[in-house]
């Protein structure tokens, strides 16, 4: 990432021509907000003196106490390369503070920066993520509202002219690439019109910052080609969903904490214990993970989508898989994450549940190599293989009792999350549905 100082932002606005500036940041849903401010009140805002309402942002604080404060991050400042030459566009992602100069508790990228904390008190300096978010591309309308129609019917690695999502992904790389990213990989998935562009790896609050960047430059270039893309866990029935599998790995100066020669799998003890956490806490963070009601119809067996707790060097079946590649890439790959999930709140979940098992030296258990979706549950169950939650209820009433996560996240952060959380359940739990006029209208 690149470093700025106020100075270099004010130079490159001017030569950039750059006419409007969008203080960005994310609430406890995830979802990306900004402020809009004209190029004029630039040093206002970079003296941190940008003021809005908190009370209007869903998960934030009561009217009463509305006044917040935006301290952009100089570092993410970006001019947007869509925009118009002579009007342009740029960006400066936020951190959220009270009006006494304190952050705030409740700012999703507040909450993993306390996270981490805990983790340089521990000795370890970086948090490494490399997240793989998938999304799939419907057409729009005459009147650019998105249908369900697919623009391609593609598989796994399809090119044109079975791909034609293809044009499209590729001007969304070299939009990435002209903000700074480093792309990995750009393919077609498993799914009709499903589609997964990598990005290179970075520290925690980089890497969520890139995922909300990387979701909004997907919508619009999409949106230039005539297309809607969605995030949304699982929009069609029959075929997978979309997750955000995510890579990660904890160093000390520069060195892979994960990686051990001298063991047989090539993984520390450090590793190893903070699978433990991962594994120990999943059922508890999923709520976090796979946010909607939605991600719940993901997490069922044969869509490629773990519903099991387990672990494995090379199956593909459990929530946890470790890569083979060793050195500075040993990591452990945690697979049920969606991309509805707000970045900085699960990435938090999931190193405040490793970070657990660093603590209490857990021990994980031992890896399950057969395919868990073709045993029984009986099977299952001597192996001392868990089940995810399979709805957003269970998954909330199981993040309640969770006291390492309640601690990471805040008590304010949580209470407002499960209070959205259980109104969206709610409403889905008392909508009538398709299916069911389908099942009953005419039988009964």
């Amino acid at each position: 990432m690149a470093k700025y100082t106020k100075e270099d932002i004010m130079r490159i606005a001017e030569e950039e021509h750059v006419r409007f500036i969008r203080l960005q940041f994310t609430d406890l849903l995830g979802v990306i907000k900004n402020v809009e401010i004209p190029i004029g009140q630039l040093k206002k805002a970079l003296d941190n003196k940008m003021m809005f309402d908190g009370s209007s942002i869903e998960g934030f604080v009561r009217i009463e106490e509305s006044d917040m404060y935006l301290y952009p991050d100089l570092d993410t400042w970006v001019v947007f390369p869509w925009t118009a030459e002579k009007g342009k566009v740029a960006r400066l992602i936020c951190d959220i503070y009270n009006p006494d100069g304190t952050p705030f508790e409740g700012d999703p990228r507040g909450i993993l920066k306390r996270v981490l904390k805990e983790m340089e008190e521990l000795g370890f300096t970086d948090f490494n993520i490399g997240p793989e978010p998938e999304f799939f591309l419907f057409k729009n309308d005459e009147h650019g509202e998105p249908t369900l129609e697919l623009n391609d019917k593609g598989g796994y690695f399809d090119l044109a002219p079975t791909d034609l999502g293809e044009n499209c992904r590729r001007d969304i790389v070299l939009e990435l690439e002209d903000m700074g990213f480093e792309i990995e990989a750009s393919h077609h998935e498993v799914a009709p019109g499903q589609h997964e562009i990598d990005f290179k790896y970075a520290d925690a609050v980089s890497t969520c910052d890139n995922i909300q960047t990387f979701k909004l430059v997907v919508k619009t270039i999409a949106r230039k080609h005539g297309l809607h893309a969605t995030f949304m866990a699982k929009p069609l029935f029959g075929v997978n969903g979309s997750g955000m599998h995510c890579n990660m790995s904890l160093f000390k100066n520069g060195e892979n904490a994960f990686y051990d020669p001298s063991s047989d799998t090539g993984l520390s003890e450090t590793a190893m214990q903070f699978l433990a956490g991962v594994l120990k806490h999943a059922q508890d963070f999923t709520a976090i993970t796979n946010p909607t009601v939605n991600s719940y119809k993901r997490l069922v067996p044969g869509y490629e989508a773990p519903c099991y707790v387990a672990w494995s060097m090379r199956n593909r079946s459990p929530l946890v898989r470790i890569p083979a590649s060793r050195g500075l890439s040993t990591r452990i790959e945690v697979r049920s994450p969606d991309p509805t999930a707000n970045p900085y709140l699960a990435m938090a979940v999931l190193l405040a549940a490793g970070l657990d098992g660093i603590k209490n030296k857990l021990k994980a258990p031992k890896p399950v190599d057969r395919n868990i979706y073709v045993m029984d549950k009986e099977e299952r169950e001597e192996e001392g293989i868990l089940d995810l939650p399979a709805t957003l209820k269970e998954a909330l009433d199981r993040l309640l009792k969770n006291e390492v996560l309640v601690k990471a996240l805040s008590d304010h952060a949580v209470s407002h999350f499960a209070e959205a959380k259980e109104i969206e359940w709610d409403m889905f739990r008392t909508q009538v549905h398709p299916w069911e006029r389908e099942q009953y209208l005419s039988m009964y």
